[in-house]
């Protein structure tokens, strides 16, 4: 029964109602006030409600039921910066790191984090050990560009575009993506295709689910426009 109210709880987010999905995994909590999935549902869709300081309590009450969870305690950081705790956040982030040194997305995080609270040249070496560990993430080397650019590393930066640029398949002044083999299709055949900017290219490419989480709960895009 719990897990019922659970399930039509996420669809409901999932169709943007957050009011209902809340007042679905408030049912759920009734029955069991220790329900993980509930748990962590309620405190996202709180957050997407703009109910920070509610949402920071649910993501609390996780960390303390699964100490050892890094997604946790990752979530439990965002949820702490966006209630202005910074300190605190840095804290978690530094936790989860801790316990998953080897994942790149909890590097990216933090860097992520480290940029917002105006930390560039850390968040840059954050950045930096991120692609160490996953050298081919476009985001993260856009990401890493843009704090190039802003710390005033152009050419460092440029460096940084040109491989993010390769790898979602985007040719910069064409609009076009990067010409990849194929079977040849008859040019009556051919699909009208609007006219591609690279943020439309790297968009349809996110494979980090992470970072796509990470920068809808903060509601802030993780790629700004380039190019």
């Amino acid at each position: 029964m719990i897990e019922s109210i659970v399930e039509k709880g996420i669809e409901a987010c999932r169709s943007n109602d957050f009011k209902k999905g809340i007042e679905l995994f408030n049912q759920a909590l009734n029955q069991n006030p220790n329900h993980v999935a509930a748990l962590y549902n309620r405190a996202r869709a709180l957050s997407k409600n703009e109910q920070l300081t509610e949402a920071l309590s649910d993501f609390k009450r996780l960390v303390e039921l699964h100490p050892e969870n890094a997604t946790f305690i990752s979530d439990f950081a965002v949820a702490l910066h966006l209630n202005n705790r910074n300190d605190e956040a840095l804290t978690q982030f530094d936790l989860a790191l801790k316990l998953e040194p080897q994942n790149p997305y909890r590097w990216s995080s933090r860097a992520f984090f480290k940029d917002r609270i105006g930390q560039s040249k850390e968040a840059l070496a954050d950045y930096e050990k991120a692609l160490e560990l996953d050298p081919d993430d476009a985001i993260t080397l856009n990401n890493k560009g843009l704090i190039e650019e802003k710390l005033g590393y152009i050419e460092r930066s440029k460096k940084s575009f040109n491989r993010s640029n390769e790898l979602v398949g985007y040719s910069p002044g064409t609009g076009k993506p990067m010409e990849r083999p194929s079977a040849p299709t008859p040019s009556a055949e051919k699909p009208k295709q609007e006219p591609l900017t690279r943020w439309k290219v790297i968009k349809s490419v996110f494979t980090k689910e992470g970072f796509k989480d990470f920068s809808n709960f903060t509601k802030t895009k993780v790629l700004k426009r380039k190019g």
